[in-house]
């Protein structure tokens, strides 16, 4: 039994709240246990200089902790770093995995993911959030007749697992990411197939069938997360 009581292949409750702000185009509040992640789309009419002329979209995404979202204060010049650049990057390249960027023509989505509580597990809840709040933003656009419903692929989703004390846990909190001999970040589409997997033994090297139990354990997870982001977008009128 894990401290929140939880059992080792149970997720933390995940509630995802769509439109909590009036302005964006899309936006999503996410919820895994005490992670809080706030994500929203915008949309302009432009797009990289290397693809002007293509017809072709883009996506990108930004990331960051609030200066309180941890449990000492990160100072607002941290914010930014190398950390927050490599996670930004990873969110962009799996939500790119969301969305027909050929049929967008020349727009830019950019996805912005605050995370305003950190628990453990906030790229993989960016993600989450993200995809619903990208979801919201294509069917905005379609039903402005700019794209077709076609450019919103089926969801992306994403779950940490990991070896703590020998055991194998899915989404982990931060008390046990920080005591884990192995973790991994584990991106998926709806139909079962790897994004990105991102992973680090911290100890001695993980066995394959150690890796290959955990990754069994992240495929169950993310479908349960894609269940309840299908749930989600069905009762704002969106199908995926």
């Amino acid at each position: 039994m894990r401290a929140d009581g939880r059992a080792s292949d149970a997720l933390r409750p995940l509630v995802i709240e769509l439109s909590p702000t009036r302005y964006a185009e899309g936006s999503a509040m996410v919820s895994m246990g005490d992670t809080q992640v706030l994500c929203t789309v915008s949309v302009e009419q432009i797009v990289p200089a290397w693809l002007k002329g293509r017809g072709q979209g883009w996506l990108t995404a930004e990331y960051a902790l609030l200066p309180r979202a941890t449990h000492t204060r990160t100072p607002r010049s941290h914010i930014q770093g190398g950390r927050a650049h490599e996670i930004r990057r990873l969110i962009g390249r799996s939500l790119r995995r969301a969305v027909d960027l050929d049929l967008l023509g020349e727009i830019t989505l950019t996805v912005d993911c605050d995370v305003l509580q950190a628990d453990g597990g906030t790229r993989t809840a960016a993600i989450n959030g993200g995809y619903m709040a990208v979801a919201q933003a294509i069917h905005r656009l379609a039903g402005e007749g700019v794209v077709p419903p076609g450019a919103l692929l089926p969801p992306v989703s994403a779950i940490s697992v990991g070896e703590v004390d020998g055991e194998l846990l899915v989404d982990l909190a931060y008390a046990e990411d920080a005591r884990a001999e192995m973790d991994l970040n584990v991106v998926m589409d709806a139909l079962g197939r790897f994004i990105e997997i991102q992973g680090t033994a911290e100890g001695a090297p993980i066995p394959r069938e150690r890796l290959d139990a955990l990754l069994d354990m992240a495929s169950r997870g993310v479908q349960e997360v894609v269940r309840i982001q299908r749930k989600g977008l069905a009762w704002a009128g969106i199908k995926v």
